[in-house]
């Protein structure tokens, strides 16, 4: 029997050795503050009161193309008032866009909304 105890205190001890030395992997740290930005600014948005007409400003952004083309750059200022300076973002309709562009391979944080005209997608990124 202390034989048996012996052999599993070594393997106990090997593997929190062999744990240390290999460590584990950094965690994703950007990523859930990202969506949170997202998320935040997409639940805004989505609960304004609409310059002209429909049930939310998201609402009347994607009932369409003309609506789109009038609110962009009312938008575009809200947005950039809303997140913080750190961040860019973009904003996709199926009419268009608003914001910046999107860089490759940068970590974002994504949000939807589905609207009664289509969906809206909120992305943010650090700069």
């Amino acid at each position: 029997m202390a034989a048996i105890e012996a052999g599993i205190g070594v393997l106990l001890l090997l593997t929190l050795t062999v744990g240390f030395a290999l460590g584990v992997s950094p965690a994703a740290t950007e990523s859930p503050q990202l969506e949170a930005y997202a998320h935040d600014a997409a639940v805004i948005l989505e609960n304004e009161q609409p310059r002209h007409q429909g049930q939310s400003r998201l609402a009347e952004l994607t009932a369409s193309a003309a609506a789109f083309d009038r609110e962009r750059a009312a938008l575009d200022r809200r947005a950039e008032r809303l997140l913080p300076d750190n961040l860019l973002f973009r904003i996709e309709t199926r009419h268009g866009t608003v914001g910046h562009r999107l860089p490759p391979d940068v970590p974002t944080g994504t949000a939807t909304v589905t609207t009664g005209s289509g969906p809206v997608t909120i992305r943010v990124w650090y700069v």
